[in-house]
């Protein structure tokens, strides 16, 4: 079991204009942030929209996927409440040589760490091979991740449960366990997680800010002085103040309109927010263009 680190982008799922996953422009997508820095990409995540694509089209994707050059730089994301369904498209991808998932708790239902350890417990007992990050959004799912069930869990399954997403960030701070990855979910967390010992971040900015965050990383990693953490942070800053995935859409919409596609109930911005958007990365000289530079 090798630890996770770095910069990992929590990819974007590219729509048809029929709303069909466009699983070419998706991995193109994937690719082109890896290439503008980011360690990885987790698929399939929040950010992907992941809850509200079907297993059919997940399935098209992850068999496309395995043939990809940066196949190792993948997390797959389940976004699946049912247990069966879960442990079914890890079954597919495990066949296709992925090892590594990204899986939060059911949403909805209300329930505490024991039915939280059983959970993962019978999705481990089926897929004994797999390599899970524990995804931590009380926002999304309705339950939040204690240090002692985390612990309990690795302690449990070392060889299987070797990481978190800590988007709640009641666990970047607190938690302390040997080859364990702790990846909070923003930029703003990056710095100071390395500081404290966590090995990188997941987030969903990463998909414009992959070549800043990941200059703010590997100069962490070198001992050089920080010259764009603020910036970076900035950014961040600017895309909180929207619903992450509308602005991300929006963001890169204004140069391929094909990701004006969005799944509903989710939307773009109004004109208003993004003319707000607009200018204030103007304000911080931050474009489409600069982000994507290489």
């Amino acid at each position: 079991m090798a630890k996770i680190n770095g910069i990992y982008a929590a990819g974007m799922s590219i729509l048809n204009d029929d709303l069909s996953l466009n699983v070419r422009e998706t991995i193109s997508h994937a690719e082109r942030i890896i290439d503008q820095g980011c360690h990885g990409v987790a698929i399939f995540g929040s950010t992907g929209q992941a809850q509200l694509i079907s297993i059919s089209e997940k399935i098209d994707l992850l068999n496309n996927l395995s043939e990809n050059k940066y196949k190792d730089n993948f997390i797959i994301g389940t976004g699946l409440n049912s247990l069966s369904e879960t442990i079914n498209l890890m079954k597919i991808a495990s066949s296709l040589n992925f090892k590594r998932f990204l899986i939060m708790p059911p949403a909805y239902y209300k329930y505490g760490d024991k039915e939280v350890i059983e959970f993962y417990t019978k999705i481990i007992k089926s897929i004994p091979d797999c390599e899970i990050i524990l995804y931590n959004f009380e926002k999304l799912c309705g339950y939040k991740f204690s240090v002692n069930c985390v612990i309990e869990l690795n302690k449990r399954f070392p060889s299987q449960v070797i990481g978190v997403k800590d988007s709640t960030y009641n666990l970047f701070e607190n938690l302390k366990i040997e080859n364990f990855s702790i990846l909070p979910g923003s930029e703003l967390k990056l710095l100071k997680g390395l500081e404290i010992g966590c090995s990188g971040i997941i987030t969903a900015t990463c998909n414009v800010t992959a070549e800043l965050s990941r200059k703010v990383y590997d100069d962490f990693i070198s001992k050089k002085e920080q010259t764009s953490n603020q910036k970076l942070c900035d950014i961040r800053k600017v895309f909180d103040k929207y619903n992450l995935i509308s602005g991300l859409h929006t963001f890169y919409s204004e140069k391929n309109k094909i990701y004006k596609n969005i799944l509903p109930p989710l939307s773009l911005l109004s004109d208003i927010e993004k003319k707000d958007l607009k200018e204030n990365l103007s304000n911080l000289n931050f474009s489409l263009s600069t982000s994507m530079a290489a």
